[in-house]
This record gives structure tokens, C-alpha cells and sequence, in this order.
């Protein structure tokens, strides 16, 4: 990335051996292993390990106080952990000051400096690493550009959008030339409209680049709009981690499947060695036979069809309880169940309407916890 803004790094830099050491040619290029950590009597983090590939842009997504801010602390060396290892690009980074690893952070407040206009803002970590003005005003003029804001440098923090702020944020970042940029709920201070706006601008802007991108955040929808791969972590650990597709159509445990999107949780029991399960809707068929004699099934809302007739197998008469017009669809809770389905947007939908469902068995999802 360092090329992208026309410079090499100097002997003088502390980030200089890292330019040439070849770690940005390393898969895994972020490597967490083991990592734990405690406060006082609170485990915050349970012998989590991850792996980044180079140029990925990965999210940790969870609720608050699963140990996700924890993580990220620690890689950006504001926390120490208790036991355990982070590699970046191959090379030890837990046991470097924050000062002397090639990362940035953006937060979620931006911690801008209100005194100072854009361009300052943006040159501030510039000027701390002691570059030159010349170096140092292409680069800031480069960030300027990269976030389109060229027009709004000589402007004060609280002159600007929320949404301009954050670009500055972002620049002031990318103006370091990080291997490694984490992202700390940056978008959660913006309205609905503004934060997917945001959103695609930030996956674009990764993918410009090919920058290493971490995301800190509990909003599922917006991990799903840009990330390569998910962490999703509960009470200190990852529950599950794949692509956004994988997590969400093939959920491992309920936390996941609730989490990730919505869910329907269905209580099965498996008697014998097929592939049919006894449960309160009745026997439902599924694509493999499931890995307990008791457990739960999952099938996500858009999943469950609405028939005109009663299907061949996996069919459910149900009755409509209640509905909520989406515009783009419908949300219907229907008994028994109670089950809620999503349907497209229709003005003949009743409450104590008759309907046949059918559940897909590729959509029946076995939970192993």
C-alpha cells in the first residue's frame, strides 16, 4: 500500500522493518493463537485464535461484552494479553509497543482534534513520525483525494457531516500506511441512510486498496454487507467464523443462528437412523440425519415457502396470527409454531388466514449446541 501514496519508508521510521521484511506476503497474515485474557475475576477472553489472510477484510461480530473491543485492543497494543500470541505477517506483534506496529485504528467516536482543520487532522500522525513537509503534503494531499474530501480541507471537525467526519477519521489512518487497519464500530454514531452509504464506501475503499481491514461490530447486517469473513463470538470465544454466507445459511449453535439474522428454533428429537425427525409441528425430513438423539433445527423466515396446496412432505397447515407490512415484503407470525415466515408484500394477507407452509429440507439446519 505504501506505493499507493508515492513513498518507500525511511531508515528513521520505526515501522521501516516491517516495510522490508516480506511480511506482507504472509498467509495467514494476521494470526491470533490462543489468546486469553482477564479482569480481575471477568475471563474476557478464552483462548481465542483466528487467522486473517493478507488484503481480507474480516469483522468480529457480537453483542456487547463478548470480548470483541478486548481483541481489538490488544492488537493494537492498548491491552496486554494473558497468555497467547498475535503474529502479523509471521512476526511476533504482542510484544511491540502500539507506537511500533504497523497498525491503525479508526474509533467509533473519531477522535478528531477540534482545534485543527482537515488537512491538520489528517497530517497529525505525519508530522508526530517527523515527515518531511513535502512527503508530508503529498501524502495528506493523496488521503484528501482518497476519501474525497479535497474540498473540505481547511474545514474545523464541527463544520462537517457526521459522515465527512468519519472519511477524516479514515484518511488520517490511511495516511499512516498500515498493514493492518481496525475499525472499532466506526459507523455506529451515523443514521440508518447515512451508515449504508457508509458502508459501501468502506468496502470499496478496502478493496481499492487491498488493505488488511478488521471491523469491530455488534450489527450483523453490517458485517454481512462488508466483510470477506466473520468472527462471531460469544462470552469470550468464536463461536463460528466463514464467509457471511456460510455463517448465516449454516448455523452451528442457536446464539448463531438467533445472532446472525433471525431464526426459527424448532425442538426435534431423532429415533431411529434416517433422516426424519419427530417434532411439535410434526415429522420433518431433513438432508442428513442429525448428530443427537435430541437437539433443535433452525430454518431462517425467507426459507419457509407458502404453497396452495398441502406439499408432498414437510407441509404445515397454518394460520396467520399477525403481519407487519415491510414494503419490500411481508413478516408474518403464524401458529402453530409459533413460526415467523418472510413473504413478498401481499394486500390479501388476513389475520386467521389458512396457509400451507412447506420447510425445505436443505433449509433445516441441525444445531449442535
Amino acid at each position: 500500500m505504501w506505493r499507493k501514496f508515492g513513498l518507500n519508508r525511511t531508515a528513521a521510521d520505526p515501522l521501516a522493518a516491517w516495510a522490508g521484511a516480506g511480511t506482507a506476503n504472509c498467509d495467514p497474515f494476521l494470526s491470533v493463537e490462543g489468546l486469553s485474557k482477564s479482569f480481575g475475576p471477568v475471563r474476557a477472553l478464552e483462548r481465542i485464535s483466528l487467522q486473517v489472510p493478507r488484503g481480507e477484510f474480516a469483522a468480529l461480530l457480537g453483542p456487547s461484552g463478548c470480548g470483541k473491543t478486548t481483541l481489538l485492543r490488544i492488537l493494537a497494543g492498548l491491552e496486554s494479553p494473558d497468555e497467547g500470541q498475535v503474529l502479523l505477517g509471521g512476526r511476533p506483534l504482542h510484544t511491540l509497543p502500539a507506537h511500533h506496529r504497523p497498525i491503525n485504528t479508526v474509533f467509533q467516536n473519531y477522535a478528531l482534534f477540534p482545534h485543527l482543520t482537515v488537512y491538520e487532522n489528517i497530517a497529525f500522525g505525519l508530522r508526530a513520525r517527523g515527515l518531511p513537509a513535502d512527503p508530508l503534503g503529498d501524502r495528506v494531499a493523496r488521503g484528501l483525494a482518497l476519501v474525497h474530501l479535497e474540498e473540505q480541507a481547511g474545514r474545523l471537525p464541527h463544520q462537517l457531516s457526521g459522515g465527512q467526519k468519519q472519511r477524516v477519521a479514515l484518511a488520517r489512518a490511511l495516511v499512516n500506511e498500515p498493514l493492518l487497519l481496525l475499525l472499532d464500530e466506526p459507523l455506529s454514531a451515523l443514521d440508518a441512510r447515512l451508515r449504508a452509504e457508509m458502508q459501501l464506501e468502506l468496502r470499496q475503499l478496502q478493496q481499492r486498496l487491498g488493505t488488511t481491514f478488521l471491523l469491530v461490530t455488534h450489527d450483523q447486517a453490517e458485517a454481512m454487507s462488508v466483510a470477506d469473513r466473520i468472527f462471531v463470538m460469544e462470552e469470550g470465544h468464536i463461536a463460528q467464523s466463514g464467509t457471511p454466507a456460510e455463517v448465516y445459511e449454516k448455523p452451528r449453535t442457536r446464539f448463531v443462528a438467533q445472532f446472525l439474522g433471525s431464526a426459527n428454533l424448532i425442538e426435534a428429537r431423532h429415533q431411529g437412523q434416517g433422516q426424519i425427525v419427530d417434532t411439535l409441528l410434526g415429522p420433518l425430513t431433513l438432508r442428513q440425519a442429525p448428530p443427537w438423539s435430541a437437539g433443535t433445527l433452525s430454518i431462517r423466515p425467507e426459507r419457509i415457502q407458502v404453497c396452495d396446496r398441502a406439499p408432498a412432505f414437510n407441509g404445515l397447515a397454518a394460520t396467520v396470527c399477525d403481519w407487519v407490512y415491510r414494503g419490500d415484503h411481508c413478516e408474518v407470525v403464524v401458529e402453530p409454531g409459533p413460526l415467523r415466515l418472510r413473504t413478498a408484500p401481499s394486500p390479501l394477507l388476513q389475520r386467521g388466514q389458512a396457509l400451507w407452509l412447506h420447510l425445505p429440507p436443505e433449509h433445516l439446519k441441525a444445531l449442535y449446541e
